[in-house]
Formats: C-alpha cells, structure tokens, sequence
C-alpha cells in the first residue's frame, strides 16, 4: 500500500500480523531495512513475529517502491516519513528494529517522539552511538583494508555467495527493486559534515530497552565498533550472529529471528506484569 505525504510523495509499506489497537494485541514492532534493501529484504523475519506482533515494513522515501520527488529532501526525511505512517496507522508506540540505515530512522523517531519508543534493536549499525575509542578503531580498521570494498562486496559474508548461491542470487533481486540514487545520497550534509557528536547520552538517558546485533564477519560496521556501542549504552543486550556478514539478518535468518524474538519477548512480558 502506499501512503499519500503532503509533500506528494507516496511512502510504501506492509502490514501484517494482529490488527493494530485490537484488544490484547502486542506492541506493533516497525522493521527499517537498510541502504541495499526495502521491505521485502524482511521476508524471513516477518512469520518469525507475526504470529503474536503487528509487523510495519516500509521502504525508506528513495529506495523500493518509495519513488522519492524529483529534488526531494531524500533520508532527512526518514524520521519524519515513519511518523506520518505511524500517525496514519493509528499507532501510538513501537518497538523499534533498524538494520544498518535503518538505525537513523530510529533516531529520528527517538529524537523527535521519544515517548513513542518502547525498544531499540540496532542490527550492523552503531545508531550514532560512538567515541573516540569507536573513532580510532575504525581509522586502524580502514588502514588495515578490514573495511576495504564497495558497500556490495561488503554486504554478506565472503563465504555466503558459495554456500548460499539461491539467496546470494535472491539477496541481489530485492536489491535490484531498489531506484537509482546519487552517489552521496547517505553522506553527511550541512553542519554534519564534521560533526563529533553521539547519540549515546541520549540513549541512556531514554531508559529504553537496546539489543545491538553484529554478524561475526561484518566488514561494514565491524563487530568491535558494535561492541562498544554496547559499553555506551550500559544494561544494554549485544549479540554477534556467528557466521554472518553485514546482512546477517538475511544469511543467518534462524538465530537473529530467535534473538530478536527473545528480546522483544522479555520487553513486551514486561510492559503485561
């Protein structure tokens, strides 16, 4: 379905699972995709929740069928595009799932409707939660050429082409959905082109539940970049996903699903009590 903005542009998206607002009903949970998907990148994780959660999958304004205005205000309207779903939706608080791009979605529904939040699970992406630590890890990670490669090659795990060729060829296909968009369209602009900051006191001041997942082999946000995220943001969960890359949602589907699933198990028991 596709949902008509003021602007003109028309947000896609999906619902599934128990109908939103109905009695005994859980929290809905939204899964924000990142830079090399839309909503169908969600296709496993969508049955691993919808049995006891509204699921909302959406495709961000620029990728999928979320065709963005000519000269559009591209992701700095990604926070702003999901409150109007969720508005339109009737939905008053969420728990959060955002892989890779999908954790600035996050903090532009956090930093703008905080109350609307109930959990936080960041998947491959450090949700703007660094230091200088974080900082000086990454410069020796890039000089040692872990990092090295066009975000593609880093996508998955080396090994999943070869052990996986049906999903590796499946992975490229929702990909390919995906419109054409300008070199720079995820770099900073403006006043965050140098910007030093960190979402991290914002985090923990919030109080909210966070999961952070990593695959072992992700080269795009490494697994120890993630795991200081989590010393950042103390009481947090943090997970790595053995044998996954970058995407480990997709290559290792049954212990991310179990993972996540657990955690927002724990925090939706708990709201109940």
């Amino acid at each position: 379905m596709h949902l008509a903005l003021d602007d003109g542009f028309r947000l896609y998206y999906e619902v599934h699972g128990p109908p939103i607002g109905a009695a005994g009903v859980a929290t809905p949970v939204v899964l924000a995709h990142g830079a090399g998907g839309n909503a169908m990148s969600w296709w496993q994780q969508v049955p691993a929740l919808a049995d006891r959660y509204p699921v909302i999958t959406f495709d961000h304004r620029a990728f999928g069928r979320s065709q963005d205005l000519e000269d559009g205000p591209g992701r700095i309207a990604f926070g702003s595009d999901l409150r109007q779903l969720l508005d339109h939706l009737g939905v008053g608080r969420v728990h959060f799932v955002g892989h890779s791009m999908g954790g600035r979605t996050a903090f532009g529904l956090l930093s703008r409707d905080p109350d609307r939040v109930v959990s936080l699970t960041y998947s491959g992406t450090n949700g703007g939660c660094l230091d200088d630590r974080y900082r000086d890890l990454k410069t020796r990670l890039e000089s040692e050429g872990v990092l090295a490669g066009s975000l593609i090659q880093r996508a998955l795990a080396d090994s999943f082409p070869a052990e996986s060729p049906e999903m590796h060829y499946l992975y490229g296909r929702i990909r390919g959905i995906n419109p054409s968009r300008s070199s720079d369209f995820l770099k900073p602009t403006g006043r965050m082109v140098n910007y030093r900051g960190s979402t991290a006191q914002r985090l923990v001041d919030s109080g909210l539940p966070i999961l952070w997942l990593v695959g072992e082999h992700d080269r795009v946000v490494h697994r120890d970049l993630i795991a200081i995220s989590h010393e950042l943001t103390p009481g947090s969960r943090f997970h790595v996903v053995r044998g996954a890359g970058h995407s480990a949602y997709f290559e290792r589907p049954d212990e991310w699903n179990r993972t996540v699933r657990g955690f927002l198990d724990e925090v939706e028991d708990g709201r109940r009590d």
